[in-house]
């Protein structure tokens, strides 16, 4: 795969720890968990929304974009992330967000929030759950155009063929570390929210023959569109790179047993998956993403779904600012 041909702006300068979790996987009993610490990755607080940005921005600074403009939930890591590389660029950045759950939204909240102040967004428009997104973005686009401003939209979470690409990458950077290491895994397990991380991991572990079962776990959708929608994502981005065979279907997991009430929905399995990370590991997980992808994680454990002895390795997407927005549900002062 010739990911050298496609832009790149670098926000990373080295390849994320991989590192094994003596402690957690002591207390679990099973496999020998691992993680990929993509929560260390460049621009403001990490998370792996910085990989597809990479590709994302360069593409936009190529088409003489001065805004970016995006879209997330209220308390969107992506729109964080994709506001501080706008910064780091010198561009302006302007974000629209969903209420995916309704009155969610408040300007002087904690987490994302808070951030998104601190780093200058030029205008942050709230929407409410079922609009339509994509028309609210080319909105914004259309105003500043009218103004003489040139605006590069984002899809949510970046997760486009292109920004997919960021995963592809994280794929050859994990397998040239195993081999380093000498540690060979037999599972990978990654959260699967907008996609492009879950394809584009896909995609790459397929385009580099590494037979490493992935497992996502779904943190809103219901497992069989999920499943189709990664599906399609990963083969797209096997196009871009011009992968010969097809992405198997089959290759496709997604679990989505612990999405609970829904997106962004405390669980009770989430808040013993970010306190088990925590106090076992001093890992930080968020309430959002990687706490319940953690749960997941920690659900198939102990449901015997890995034998003792294997390696697993669990890729933290980031997003612990969000932690500061739940601090009553994580710390137990109210019950998920």
């Amino acid at each position: 795969m010739h990911l050298a041909r496609f832009p790149r702006r670098r926000y990373t300068p080295n390849p994320t720890p991989l590192e094994p979790l003596p402690a957690l996987s002591a207390a679990l009993g099973g496999p020998e968990l691992w993680v990929k610490r993509d929560d260390l990755l460049g621009l403001a607080a990490g998370g792996n929304k910085t990989r597809k940005l990479e590709f994302l921005v360069a593409d936009a600074l190529a088409q003489g974009a001065d805004t970016l403009i995006t879209v997330g939930a209220v308390q969107s890591n992506h729109c964080r992330l994709t506001l501080a590389a706008a910064v780091k660029e010198g561009l302006k950045c302007q974000l629209v967000l969903e209420q995916r759950v309704p009155g969610s939204y408040r300007e002087d909240a904690s987490g994302n929030n808070f951030l998104y102040q601190l780093l200058g967004v030029e205008r942050v428009q709230v929407v409410d759950a079922g609009t339509d997104l994509a028309a609210a973005m080319q909105g914004l686009a259309d105003e500043l155009a009218a103004q003489g401003r040139k605006a590069y939209v984002i899809p949510g979470g970046g997760s486009t063929p292109l920004g997919a690409l960021g995963y592809v990458a994280c794929a050859e950077e994990i397998m040239d570390q195993s081999f380093e290491l000498g540690v060979a895994f037999d599972h990978m397990v990654a959260s699967s929210g907008s996609g492009g991380t879950h394809a584009g991991l896909l995609a790459g572990l397929h385009g580099v023959n590494a037979n490493l079962p992935l497992t996502g776990v779904s943190v809103r959708a219901a497992r069989a569109p999920q499943e189709e929608k990664i599906h399609g994502l990963a083969q797209a981005a096997a196009n871009l790179l011009g992968v010969r065979s097809p992405v198997p279907r089959e290759l496709v997991e997604v679990v989505d047993d612990y999405v609970g009430p829904g997106y962004s929905l405390p669980t009770a399995s989430m808040v013993e998956a970010v306190q088990l990370f925590a106090r076992h590991e001093g890992i930080l997980l968020d309430p959002v993403y990687t706490g319940k992808t953690a749960a997941g994680l920690i659900g198939m454990v102990r449901a015997g779904r890995f034998a003792p002895g294997e390696r697993v390795l669990f890729l933290h997407t980031g997003g612990s600012p969000a932690l500061y927005a739940y601090e009553d549900v994580i710390l137990g002062r109210t019950p998920a």
